[in-house]
């Protein structure tokens, strides 16, 4: 009873703080980076040898600017997330604009369904609702339940707000087959980190052999989907682009691990572009191929 207390105070809470305007929150984001990159070090030691392995053509002054740059944009990335709680349509759609939102319509006049794919690469959270007004269809976002029931709860409200339908990692064949006679759009990210059980694939990401989920190759042969790219770009503060970039309109034709293979590559190319803007903190990189032998 005390536990689910604090968690509706802690929901309660993030909501009040998403009604603040923005220019406030990014007053708050200001200090965050002072305290999670200053006084807290918050994972700097990850962000660190993460950015050492995927970068070692780098000097370590570029490497520490990427790293002060990637810390800068944390504070931009909690901030806006928590605005996702009570944001408006009207300004979802102002802040994160479609160049060819036409290409989701057209590969619909075909009778043919969505798999969207995104990685850890700017505000992702943003971009999924934006996906939620993209079209009439059903819109599923895949997702991997938090183990803080506060915070999972707040994503859960988040994710669902305009519409799309949420379904955890697990279930979600399951459910996709249950769809298969409607026209869908599915989002999910591909760069998540598979638990070791899990792990069925190591492919080269970012200099290092990663173990990677094979769910967006394997949702596009079930539903026999086409299969886009998400490439979202950030403008400036708090405004982004998202250009769907076709990849694979008949995944049943590809061979294992073709799929799966393009989509970490693509995102690899963005990555190197504007490397501050993936997601450094996140021990990517804790299973090694030679663990499974």
């Amino acid at each position: 009873m005390i536990k689910k207390g604090f968690s509706v105070v802690g929901f309660g809470l993030l909501y009040l703080i998403s009604l603040l305007p923005f220019w406030l929150l990014y007053l708050l984001s200001d200090v965050f980076y002072i305290l999670l990159y200053y006084i807290i070090g918050y994972r700097r030691k990850v962000v660190s040898e993460n950015l050492r392995n995927a970068f070692p053509e780098k000097t370590d002054t570029e490497r520490r600017n990427i790293e002060k740059k990637f810390y800068r944009y944390l504070g931009d990335l909690l901030v806006e997330t928590v605005k996702t709680l009570s944001i408006t349509e009207s300004e979802v759609e102002r802040r994160v604009l479609l160049p060819n939102q036409q290409l989701i319509s057209s590969i619909f006049s075909k009778g043919k369904s969505v798999v969207g794919v995104l990685g850890h690469y700017c505000n992702w959270e943003l971009n999924a609702l934006r996906f939620s007004l993209v079209a009439n269809q059903r819109r599923i976002i895949v997702y991997k339940p938090l183990n803080n029931k506060t915070f999972d709860a707040a994503f859960i409200r988040m994710r669902s707000r305009f519409g799309a339908t949420l379904i955890a990692m697990k279930s979600v064949m399951r459910k996709l087959a249950e769809y298969r006679g409607e026209r869908t759009i599915t989002v999910l990210v591909g760069d998540q980190t598979p638990s070791r059980p899990e792990i069925q694939y190591f492919t080269d990401f970012l200099n290092q052999p990663t173990a990677v989920f094979l769910g967006v190759e394997k949702l596009a042969k079930l539903t026999d989907s086409e299969v886009i790219f998400c490439d979202v770009r950030r403008v400036k503060r708090g405004y982004y682009t998202c250009t769907f970039v076709p990849m694979f309109a008949e995944p049943k034709l590809t061979a294992g691990y073709v799929i799966t293979n393009a989509h970490v590559q693509y995102l690899e190319q963005v990555i190197r572009q504007e490397p501050q803007y993936w997601l450094w903190s996140h021990r990517r990189w804790k299973f090694k191929p030679e663990d499974f032998h």
